[in-house]
């Protein structure tokens, strides 16, 4: 069983910045695809981002432009930059990591950002 550890998230005024992590317990190697996703109170978990294999990302609309999604595969670590936050980004963060046989969640991180 893969394990998949979260970090980064916090309080942010509206306008900056946080960054968030996600270290697997095996080699990025193993793996297929990658993303982030949030879910806020009342609503339904939402894609974010993703990046392929080929480092090809994929960032939604709504956050296009203020977030970049990136690896390390040194570090066994999938990263999500979130630059010019607004309250609207106000959610619990999830990393995803998927292989040919199964699909991996992180813990889940609190971003809250403030006006």
């Amino acid at each position: 069983q893969v394990q998949l550890m979260e970090s980064g998230g916090g309080l942010v005024q509206a306008g900056g910045s946080l960054r968030l992590s996600c270290t697997a317990s095996r080699s990025m190697f193993t793996f297929a695809y990658w993303g982030w996703y949030r879910q806020a109170p009342g609503k339904q978990r939402e894609l974010v981002a993703t990046i392929t294999r080929g480092g090809t990302p994929n960032i939604v609309d709504s956050v296009k432009g203020r977030f970049t999604i990136s690896r390390d595969n040194a570090k066994k670590t999938l990263y999500l930059q979130m630059n010019n936050l607004k309250p609207e980004d106000t959610s619990v963060y999830y990393c995803n990591f998927r292989d040919y046989g199964g699909n991996y969640w992180g813990q889940g991180t609190q971003v809250t950002v403030s006006s």
